[in-house]
């Protein structure tokens, strides 16, 4: 007789929020109690262009523990680096591919004045314009910055808000975007791997700034 059909097995069960349900509102709470439930500090993200290992702040819970969700979900397996700006910043979290539903709920700002937009900074972006008075940041779309080597005084004419010594050091000797500071959250920063930020910035794109080879994006919670 012939062998019953067995039905694949079930994917597993992610636990978490679910990704329709959060909203505007709720999104900080929901959030906040699942990394105080599900905790992890550290991500590493894959691309063909070598491997980041990304280390998530404690004091951003909402970013942090959003950011968790959405790698555990899978949700930036199915996206792509979307927009690379050379001497700037690489974002991604967007895809034309993907599957996953997702509600496009925003996170309350976490703006701390000690995570600064230097070469390696994680942060999330957001909806600019008068929409958007209180700097909510995006839900999926992240960014990470490349930058370039600045003297003192053209860090600090650049950022938005007075620099300490160690950060204009940093921002000369390891460089960086300080005109994003106090306007985005930081939540997180690349402690290996920071050569593969230059060479995913080297890709050619096209006038919307989206490399023409995509960049696949594979994200790994480390424990």
């Amino acid at each position: 007789p012939d062998t019953p059909a067995t039905a694949p097995p079930a994917p597993p069960v992610v636990p978490g929020p679910d990704l329709t349900a959060l909203t505007d509102s709720n999104a900080a709470a929901l959030l906040t109690a699942y990394g105080q439930q599900h905790p992890a500090r550290e991500v590493a993200l894959h691309t063909r262009h070598g491997t980041m290992r990304i280390r998530l702040y404690d004091d951003t819970p909402i970013h942090t523990a959003n950011f968790l969700l959405l790698s555990r979900k899978g949700v930036f397996d199915e996206t792509v680096f979307n927009r690379v700006v050379k001497g700037f910043a690489i974002q991604g979290g967007t895809s034309d591919h993907r599957t996953i539903r997702i509600r496009e709920y925003r996170l309350h700002p976490e703006i701390r004045p000690q995570h600064f937009h230097k070469r390696g900074a994680v942060g999330m972006a957001r909806y600019d314009g008068k929409v958007n008075p209180g700097k909510l940041s995006s839900n999926n779309d992240f960014y990470i910055v490349q930058g370039q080597q600045l003297t003192p005084a053209q860090a600090q004419a650049a950022a938005g808000r007075t620099l300490t010594p160690e950060q204009l050091q940093t921002y000369a000797t390891l460089g960086g975007t300080p005109s994003l500071d106090g306007q985005y959250t930081v939540f997180g920063e690349v402690v290996e791997g920071l050569d593969v930020i230059d060479k995913i910035a080297a890709e050619p794109v096209d006038t919307d700034k989206w490399p023409k080879k995509d960049v696949d994006i594979k994200v790994k919670v480390l424990p």
